[in-house]
């Protein structure tokens, strides 16, 4: 399926992710949405790639697809707060393994590291 030609764009860059909002023409002339979120992966050798995600949005679900989204961006602002909390934006940041890293002593009274394991987790 061509992609048909873009009317309206806007671009959201946003660390590893870059977002795409184009407004196209159907075949009737008609306007929709497409939003594509894109993903840049390094390979192993320092390669790279790019992996997308494209949603279609047609006018006839921009209202109630406007307050869903409202509702569920308010939410989590309402419950959790506009700081983003991710490794990235913490120098201190510790993984979760090493936090819950346990120190123990073996019966020759050496010591041992012991983490929990939750196997829901697996």
């Amino acid at each position: 399926m061509m992609e048909k030609e873009e009317i309206f764009s806007k671009v959201l860059r946003a660390g590893r992710r870059t977002y795409f909002f184009d407004v196209r023409s159907t075949k009737a002339g008609d306007y929709y949405l497409t939003i594509t979120e894109s993903k840049k992966f390094t390979n192993d050798d320092g390669s790279f790639h790019y992996k997308k995600h494209k949603i279609y949005l047609y006018k006839e679900d921009f209202t109630e697809f406007n307050t869903i989204l409202r509702e569920m961006t308010d939410y989590i602002i309402d419950e959790k707060g506009d700081e983003v909390i991710s490794e990235r934006h913490q120098k201190d940041f510790k993984k979760e393994y090493e936090s819950d890293s346990t120190e123990v002593k073996s019966e020759d009274n050496s010591t041992e590291k012991f983490t929990d394991v939750d196997f829901d987790d697996i």
